[in-house]
């Protein structure tokens, strides 16, 4: 390219940006998966009876009452103190809230870590939970194979 040229625009914002060399992208990625689960994945390992963390989950007690996923504590994040994050079992601890527009579940895994423990985030929460049909527990549960579109907001 001589002085006077320009280089030729973007095809798109995609590859704008060029993507990082393999190398690179697989540490990024791996240590995404040390701070992140999917519901899915929790699902999974509860079908299979093989879980081997706690759930936590960071909303208001209320709402845990109303619908929560099954087997999981109630800790509201504004209650996390280093006695609470004492008081949970040993091991791995996976956060969640409401959903993506919550940062509930994220508020309560900083406060959880600051206290000494292991703690990976559920992303999606809730909403995606039911959303990807896995049955809850609590005074309203929703059912898998029979959860509607007013599940996934829990209103009423």
């Amino acid at each position: 390219m001589t002085h006077n040229q320009t280089a030729p625009a973007p095809l798109n914002q995609v590859t704008a940006t060029p993507a990082a060399e393999p190398q690179e992208a697989n540490a990024h990625f791996r240590g995404k998966l040390a701070f992140e689960v999917d519901p899915a994945d929790v699902a999974n390992a509860i079908t299979a009876g093989t879980v081997d963390f706690t759930i936590v989950d960071c909303r208001s007690t209320g709402n845990y009452t109303k619908t929560h996923l099954p087997g999981a504590v109630s800790l509201p994040w504004a209650d996390i103190t280093e006695e609470t994050a004492a008081g949970l079992p040993p091991g791995l601890l996976v956060t969640y809230c409401w959903g993506p527009s919550c940062n509930a579940a994220t508020k309560g895994a900083e406060r959880l870590s600051r206290y000494g423990r292991q703690v990976k985030e559920m992303i999606g929460g809730l909403e995606y939970w039911v959303r990807e049909g896995h049955p809850t527990e609590g005074r309203r549960p929703v059912v898998r194979g029979e959860e509607k579109p007013l599940d996934w907001g829990l209103v009423a």
